[in-house]
């Protein structure tokens, strides 16, 4: 699933391309994809009306119209959002399409359709959608100081993996980036967040904001399956750059001597170094 990193690429790419555009048309194929509200519905609301504004919040993609209204597009497992011309083949497992008046498309293609696009009112967004109102901090929309940071971690006794990827506490950080952060952070997955000294939260708490920029420099990751690209199809970078995410069995690149391991956690692939993260 595409985490914070590759859903920032999406959003500043779409800032950048699909503000101040008019939506001439919008087509929908089949209803699984815009599930919360009639495809009629969901058409009328989006047709007509101007992009003015491209926020995220965690893994959420908003979409502010003049009209008052907002479109929110969940990625989920595959789904890519794709910028077009309109003469270009239609692509597999295309279930939105939205032709601009100024020329050109944005497509949202879903193979597995577990993704959903739907509109909202922006006055009531929370009420309409009320899991964005249980998103807790965006490490890279709102940063907060470390000392925010360590109440939030030491709030409750928990696997440092657990609160890293808990979407209510920081909001966007998945299985990839949990590993990458603990492993510049210089912590295993399973140490409890009531352990840690000051230092090792300030190390923690800086490995997060960090890991996630570095991240967003480079495009996001995409990985094996390919399923992550950016709004013109180009696949991320940072998969070059990981430290231990997906490198089982291949030397630490901090120690050298160690290999990565790979452990289950939370039914999760996790792979750490077990010299270098303690």
């Amino acid at each position: 699933m595409p985490e914070l990193p590759e859903v920032e690429t999406i959003r500043r790419e779409l800032e950048r391309d699909v503000v101040g555009k008019r939506i001439k048309k919008a087509e929908v194929s089949g209803t699984r994809t815009v599930r919360r509200q009639p495809k009629k519905q969901f058409i009328a609301r989006v047709e007509g009306a101007k992009i003015t504004g491209v926020d995220r919040k965690g893994k959420y993609l908003l979409l502010s119209l003049d009209t008052g209204d907002v479109i929110v597009i969940h990625l989920r497992m595959s789904g890519q959002l794709l910028r077009t011309a309109v003469k270009d083949p239609p692509i597999k497992h295309t279930h939105v399409v939205l032709t601009f008046t100024q020329g050109g498309q944005l497509r949202f293609v879903d193979p597995r359709t577990f993704g959903e696009v739907f509109v909202a009112r922006a006055e009531s967004l929370t009420e309409e959608a009320p899991e964005l109102a249980e998103l807790g901090l965006d490490p890279v929309e709102e940063p907060i100081s470390w000392t925010t940071f360590a109440q939030l971690l030491l709030a409750k006794p928990v696997r440092l993996k657990a609160f890293l990827m808990d979407q209510t506490q920081l909001a966007g950080i998945g299985n990839i980036y949990s590993d990458e952060i603990l492993f510049a952070a210089g912590l295993r997955y399973d140490r409890m967040s009531d352990t840690l000294s000051t230092q090792e939260i300030r190390r923690l708490y800086r490995a997060v904001v960090e890991t996630l920029h570095e991240a967003i420099k480079y495009g996001g990751s995409t990985l094996a399956d390919d399923q992550y690209v950016d709004l013109n199809g180009k696949p991320g970078e940072f998969q070059e750059h990981h430290k231990v995410y997906g490198r089982e069995k291949q030397p630490c690149r901090r120690c050298r001597r160690n290999l990565v391991v790979k452990a289950k956690f939370a039914g999760r692939s996790t792979y750490y170094c077990e010299v270098c993260q303690v």
